[in-house]
């Protein structure tokens, strides 16, 4: 029986054969809709927070990626100190800053 189907198949295919572009369109199309729903808005992201980065400057309030904040006292080229509380300083990667912070520190 399943050998009946499949020469059936077979033939039928052998009969119809399109167009081998209009086969690839909905793969492309679905391409196009990822590109513009994930692609594209995480590439906005990832520029943004790089300008975000290299605009940081001491003083600035800044939140971490595990959710420290803290006040930057010294940049250096790929890492920044910040400091949490009083006397106590920590050394960051940049890449670990989530963002700046608009509240003032202590409050």
């Amino acid at each position: 029986m399943l050998l009946s189907l499949f020469q059936q198949s077979c033939e039928q295919g052998g009969q119809q054969q399109g167009n081998p572009l209009l086969s690839l369109l909905p793969l492309v199309l679905i391409f196009v809709v990822f590109y513009f729903l994930l692609i594209r808005p995480q590439q906005k992201r990832q520029k943004k927070h790089q300008k975000l980065l290299q605009a940081l400057n001491r003083g600035d309030q800044v939140i971490t990626s595990s959710g420290i904040h803290g006040t930057i006292a010294n940049v250096k080229e790929r890492t920044v100190i910040v400091v949490i509380a009083d006397g106590v300083k920590v050394e960051i990667e940049k890449s670990h800053i989530a963002g700046k912070s608009d509240k003032t520190r202590g409050s």
